[in-house]
């Protein structure tokens, strides 16, 4: 069973920066993708980026695409730093794993991860 832990989230001001750290337990962690997601109060959760450890290609919501960054540093931690926050960026940020093989064009959906954090809170102020 693997578990995730989000950490890293805060408060600042438009313009800074944050990293997101997620740290995972458990078996076969080289088996699994993690993706980092986003839900602001009201809205529907968003999913955010993801990286394919095999080939190393990511994909980012358009949204934050150029300001943040996804990686994974070694097999138990998937770090996502957020350059240029902007207000509406402000959300409860997620990570999730899955082992099952998504196409890029779906691997932000929600419904492909089973695996979930219990979030970090990212608060951008104008």
């Amino acid at each position: 069973q693997v578990q995730l832990v989000e950490s890293g989230g805060g408060s600042v001001q438009a313009g800074g920066s944050l990293t997101l750290s997620c740290l995972a337990s458990g078996s076969a962690l080289n088996d699994i993708r993690i993706a980092w997601f986003r839900q602001a109060p009201g809205k529907e959760r968003e999913g955010v980026a993801t990286l394919y450890i095999g080939s190393g290609s990511t994909v980012y919501a358009d949204s934050v695409k150029g300001r943040f960054t996804i990686s994974r540093p070694n097999r138990a931690m998937s770090e996502l730093q957020m350059n240029g926050l902007k207000p509406e960026d402000t959300a409860t940020y997620y990570c999730a794993a899955s082992r099952r093989y998504s196409y890029p064009t779906s691997a932000l959906r929600d419904e492909n991860y089973d695996i979930w954090g219990q979030g970090t809170q990212v608060t951008v102020s104008a």
